[in-house]
């Protein structure tokens, strides 16, 4: 389980088909084969370790759920260590299964602050957003500011800009989208009760 507070800005060092290695320095630390990492908010499981290079492989699922498969060498990463169960809890619970892809429609600045525009392409996650409730996008905890029938946006401040890959999102580019998990065990819980009924 993750907070959505990302702790640094990792780069991919290659890709060798499903197998990705990445740099990390800060979230290298304490890891071991096995470990947990969100990698641009994909929970992925570290299967060799070699300084501060860390390597997954990324199975089938993965692949065709999140927007890992358009990276490449020299890319970087919002990376993730899973919170500690005393720790604070700075964005929101993000557990790392990626709901599906989202892309960035509209990049606008406003002075130092950016308001980014992301169209889902699942309309299945459509009733998991609300007004001003929380979502992850590649990782990053955001608050929801404005939404209609296709899309979200969202403001982000100067530090999150600075300190993550969104600084750098153009329209076109897929990211990763992960809804709030609790408005997901309400929709279940809502439809399960009234396919019983």
């Amino acid at each position: 389980m993750f907070t959505g507070i990302v702790e640094e800005a990792g780069r991919v060092v290659r890709r060798d088909g499903s197998r990705l290695v990445v740099r990390a320095s800060v979230t290298r630390e304490g890891m071991e084969l096995g470990s947990s990492l969100a990698v641009n908010g994909v929970c992925l499981t570290a299967v060799e370790l070699d300084g501060e290079y860390v390597a997954f492989d990324l199975g089938p699922e993965t692949l065709a759920r999140s927007a890992l498969g358009d990276l490449d060498a020299g890319d970087h990463v919002n990376l993730e260590r899973p919170m500690r169960l005393n720790g604070f809890v700075g964005g929101h619970l993000v557990l790392g299964h990626v709901d599906g892809v989202g892309l960035v429609t509209a990049y606008e600045t406003d002075g130092e602050t950016a308001r980014i525009r992301f169209e889902w392409q699942d309309p299945a996650l459509a009733p998991l957003l609300i007004p001003k409730g929380s979502v992850a996008v590649d990782g990053v905890s955001l608050t929801v500011a404005a939404l209609d029938d296709r899309a979200f946006e969202v403001m982000v401040i100067p530090h999150t800009l600075e300190r993550t890959t969104l600084g750098s999102l153009k329209p076109g580019r897929r990211v990763n989208l992960e809804m709030d998990v609790i408005g997901k065990y309400v929709l279940r819980s809502l439809k399960v009760r009234e396919e019983s009924s």
